[in-house]
């Protein structure tokens, strides 16, 4: 009797230990989890910014201000227009 007893208690531990284990493991997986989905909103909002940030970058005003300021563009006049004509074009026709 007193061996059946032993080897009841010890399958009483066991399992008591597994349960704690997996419990354990479910919280570090839960807390993983909450991490990992925290990271996910963060870099959402970091992507949303960087986009609303590109399309502010790329409006057609500023392209024409910094072509203007910064390379020194102007628009293309008759006046300073230079046409090439290539003689070869003329025989290929």
């Amino acid at each position: 009797m007193t061996r059946l007893n032993l080897m009841l208690l010890l399958a009483v531990l066991a399992s008591a230990m597994y349960l704690v284990h997996t419990q354990y493991q479910s919280r570090r997986l839960v807390t993983e989890l909450d991490r990992a989905q925290n990271e996910a909103a963060r870099l959402e909002v970091e992507n949303e910014r960087l986009q609303a940030e590109r399309r502010a970058q790329a409006t057609p005003l500023r392209v024409e201000r910094l072509a203007k300021e910064r390379l020194q563009m102007r628009p293309a006049t008759a006046a300073i227009t230079q046409y090439v004509t290539y003689k070869g074009a003329e025989s290929a026709r």
